[in-house]
């Protein structure tokens, strides 16, 4: 893990996550790329010719006010090390976000996020949850303070297909030298016996050469509800999901389990999306 892309918004959330991504890069002998994104007001004279009209000295101040808060995060927080590059880029702030990923060989993603909830979560949705559903590298999003990872909650739905999902989540273990906690959530939807359900889980276990786990059944309602229930009684520092990738339709019809788990629990989620 040599390079950690965190973008800011400078909230709390960001700068938690900034703080967090500064141990991670000192432990990993790593180096952050700090990023602040400043949306360009639109103004749309046509439809299909939109032209941006900005005032030059507004985006002076912008721009220099997110480097004066740069360098304060800076000072505060990695005086000497780990090396942080400071970006500050126009345009829409997701698009940028994944360009920069790719521009600035993006290993790791580590980001603050809100969450979203009702209307707003349907209609838009977090900014963070958009990067997980696209990012092409992992992505850690955290709302709160997140010093020290002891145990990851890793729910698996048994398919040991899974390889490139299961290896990221190993690195992931490794990396932290946290105990690994292995879930199964059965749901009356697709229900399973018990036994049947403990001996895949171990076969899963086997297959990977997993070391320092538990393995775990939970019965909920739903997958979303059992991971966050078991990720509350194992006092989980992160949960670690994979996620589809779903855009437009598809992703209204069906959702993704990891992007509901990413804006409504507390403790800090890790999310890949593996290639197809």
């Amino acid at each position: 893990m040599k390079r950690i892309l965190v973008p800011c918004d400078f909230s709390e959330p960001a700068v938690q996550a900034f703080k967090f991504a500064v141990e991670v890069a000192r432990k990993q002998a790593g180096e952050i790329v700090l990023q602040h994104v400043i949306e360009l007001p639109v103004m749309h004279d046509t439809v299909l010719m939109p032209t941006l009209s900005f005032e030059e000295a507004y985006l002076k101040d912008l721009k220099a006010e997110a480097m004066k808060n740069f360098d304060k995060m800076k000072a505060k927080w990695a005086p000497e090390r780990p090396k942080v590059i400071t970006l500050i880029e126009y345009g829409p702030t997701t698009p940028t976000i994944r360009q920069c990923i790719e521009d600035q060989k993006i290993d790791l993603v580590i980001m603050g996020t809100q969450g979203a909830s009702g209307l707003k979560e349907f209609l838009v949705g977090s900014n963070a949850e958009k990067i997980v559903r696209t990012s092409p590298v992992p992505v850690i999003a955290l709302k709160n303070q997140l010093t020290q990872v002891k145990h990851i909650v890793f729910p698996s739905n048994l398919n040991t297909e899974q390889e490139e999902l299961t290896m990221k989540v190993k690195e992931l273990q490794s990396q932290f030298g946290a105990t690994l906690h292995i879930v199964h959530v059965n749901t009356p939807a697709l229900f399973k016996r018990d036994a049947e359900t403990k001996a895949q889980l171990q076969a899963f276990a086997d297959r990977f050469m997993l070391q320092q786990y538990t393995l775990n059944i939970v019965n909920d309602y739903t997958e979303e509800a059992g991971i966050a229930a078991f990720a509350r009684d194992v006092k989980a520092d992160i949960v670690a999901i994979g996620t589809h990738g779903r855009r437009g339709l598809n992703h209204l019809l069906s959702g993704s389990i990891a992007e509901d788990v990413v804006n409504h629990l507390d403790c800090a989620i890790w999310t890949y999306r593996a290639a197809k």
